[in-house]
């Protein structure tokens, strides 16, 4: 029984270094790669000189190594904070989302169809995440008093600072890095910005996704009147940039029509087959066999405008006039056209690049629709309209796929999955991650209780499916409508780590005899476990008392976990039929080492599980 000193999140250079072994067996030597054999493999393809287009910036390569590096923190489960803990699939997540990501790595890599952020635009005067790379927990920590104020972290970032640009990108960088691992392959990202890094933020998701998989740059009106007083321009919109992890896997879905869209459709000659609109018959693209002149019912003879002919042959034509097709105005006498007709319309239409304020909702509304739902009260500034997040949703996303939002803010990416799940009937979940950034303590959110932005996000959340639930009461099984989330908070590990000091020896034996934190429950390590082991933080879980213990089974007994302190052959007796009354495929058992009393007992367990096909068996 192998004993367990660390759990860490994924290594990705270990990952990177396997992959490109099984790609490249030759490169690599004795664990380290062998770069010249590697670039004798791709032959030409190496550039090695330094005059070619790169996108730099002072910092990058050692935000480019953070992204790499991985945690010792865990997540720890806060009840408290949770709503619906035991049926929902959404997540609330309070830490810094650059560990948070690194924590996410093994349980969710490939699983997230849409990511939407709206992260610090870098304006000078917005919150900076101030990234500590030689310990960013450490950092975290300090950032939201769980130690001392000495080093503390939190500024903006203004332009004075030297490095103004690097500063945010040294912050995006590693974080996108992280983000594209846990993108499914068809997945897509939408990130919101302004001016100030527009043009950085392309370049750095060029590198991040690849110029490849850039999809669109989608305009939203945030406002719907003009700034009079604007110095230069009314600065009316921002943009959305969408990129892909791969285009050609990626299929966007068709938005819903609109009641205007739906407006156009008539029906004036009573055709059966319902309402339709018409199309121009001509096109521009000359073809001679398409160019023949057509008799109309009056008499008259047309012929298509110069240049252009008509988009369908002779033959087809007749086919189309026969079926009754071909309309040329309710006195017979116009200009030939084409009816298509609603119901042979392809179900929904393809989005357009710009985002209109009558369609998805403006800044002032947003605000306005946030403060309503707490009583009036302004908490926060510059939410994102739930209509925007909803209508990129519906674009990204299928009905039962997982969201993830690591700048959640208010959290109206949560708040807008929650609605479009009561509209279609979907089964969506979202992951939302804050950074407990605290409020001003002059603001009306501080004096409303919020002492930090994460506070807001998850009352909102707990009052936008409230009333989510009222306004669709009529709606059939809305009842059953997930509108909770299981609350999180970012911590260090749970185990105590050996620091190898010999000046305190007898101090560190003892915290390798027993190194769980005291201040630590049962379900904190259970959770730290699934993280490490890569298991979804909203996984079934099952408890039992085995023998006057508690065992939890995980996944319907892919993994059973018992932290007791008195662990008997009883125990694992109970495990191995709980086991076989599950029957996973795969099965493996991990133990409190100190549950023990003594070596001899962790030898009996091995065997007993053993006689039951349980050979993964580890402490810890």
């Amino acid at each position: 029984m192998e004993k367990i000193n660390s759990l860490t999140s994924a290594n990705i250079v270990a990952d990177n270094i396997e992959l490109l072994k099984q790609l490249f067996p030759t490169i690599v030597k004795e664990g380290n790669i062998d770069l010249n054999e590697l670039k004798a493999l791709l032959g030409e393809t190496v550039e090695e000189k330094e005059e070619y287009y790169r996108f730099t910036w002072a910092g990058k390569n050692q935000a480019r190594l953070e992204a790499n590096k991985p945690t010792t923190a865990t997540l720890r489960p806060n009840k408290a904070d949770s709503k619906d803990w035991d049926t929902t699939n959404n997540i609330f997540i309070e830490g810094d989302n650059l560990e948070v990501l690194k924590l996410l790595q093994k349980s969710y890599a490939n699983k997230i169809k849409m990511i939407y952020i709206d992260p610090p635009y870098n304006t000078g005067k917005d919150f900076v995440y101030k990234d500590n790379y030689a310990d960013n927990l450490g950092n975290y920590l300090n950032i939201t008093n769980q130690t001392d104020e000495q080093g503390k972290k939190t500024s903006t970032n203004t332009e004075s600072d030297g490095r103004y640009h690097s500063n945010w990108l040294n912050m995006m960088y590693p974080r996108l890095r992280l983000a594209r691992n846990l993108m499914t392959d068809d997945g897509v990202i939408f990130i919101s910005i302004d001016d100030n890094e527009v043009h950085n933020l392309r370049k750095l998701c060029d590198e991040v996704f690849g110029e490849d998989n850039y999809v669109q740059e989608i305009i939203w009106e945030k406002k719907f009147a003009p700034q009079n007083d604007a110095k230069y321009f009314s600065l009316n919109h921002e943009q959305v940039f969408c990129y892909a992890k791969s285009r050609n896997s990626f299929n966007r879905n068709l938005l819903p029509m609109t009641k205007e869209q739906i407006s156009r459709y008539k029906n004036p000659d009573n055709d059966p087959r319902g309402m339709w609109q018409s199309d121009n018959l001509t096109v521009a693209t000359y073809s001679e066999s398409y160019d023949f002149p057509i008799t109309k019912p009056n008499g008259d003879v047309i012929n298509p405008p110069h240049g252009r002919c008509w988009r369908t042959s002779k033959e087809k034509f007749q086919e189309l006039i026969n079926d009754k097709r071909i309309w040329f105005g309710s006195d017979g006498n116009g200009v030939p056209r084409i009816k298509r007709f609603l119901s042979e319309v392809q179900q929904g239409m393809v989005p357009i690049s710009l985002f209109y304020h009558e369609d998805v909702g403006h800044t002032q509304e947003a605000s306005k629709s946030l403060k309503s739902l707490f009583d009036d009260k302004k908490l926060f500034d510059y939410p994102k309209p739930v209509e925007l997040l909803k209508k990129l949703s519906i674009i990204g996303t299928g009905k039962d796929d997982i969201l993830l939002d690591f700048f959640a803010g208010s959290g109206t990416l949560s708040h807008s999955t929650l609605k479009l799940n009561a509209e279609d009937e979907g089964t969506r979940k979202c992951i939302s991650v804050q950074l407990p950034e605290p409020t001003d303590e002059k603001s009306e959110a501080f004096k409303a209780g919020y002492k930090t932005i994460a506070e807001i996000t998850k009352e909102r959340i707990r009052r936008a499916g409230e009333k989510i639930k009222i306004d669709f009461k009529n709606k059939e099984g809305i009842d059953k409508l997930d509108v909770g989330f299981k609350a999180f908070k970012l911590d260090s590990s749970n185990i105590q780590a050996w620091d190898g000091n010999p000046d305190n020896l007898e101090e560190q034996l003892d915290i390798f005899a027993n190194n769980i934190k005291t201040d630590r429950t049962e379900e904190d390590i259970l959770f730290e476990i699934l993280l490490k082991y890569g298991l979804d933080l909203t996984v079934a879980i099952e408890e039992k008392t085995i023998a006057g213990q508690k065992v939890f089974s995980v996944g319907q007994g892919t993994l059973f976990i018992c932290l007791s302190n008195a662990i008997t052959p009883a125990v694992s007796e109970g495990i191995g039929t709980w086991k076989q009354e599950l029957s996973p495929v795969r099965c493996r058992v991990i133990f409190k080492d100190t549950g023990f009393q003594s070596d001899k007992d962790k030898t009996n367990a091995m065997q007993i599980l053993k006689r039951f096909g349980i050979e993964e068996v580890n402490s810890i």
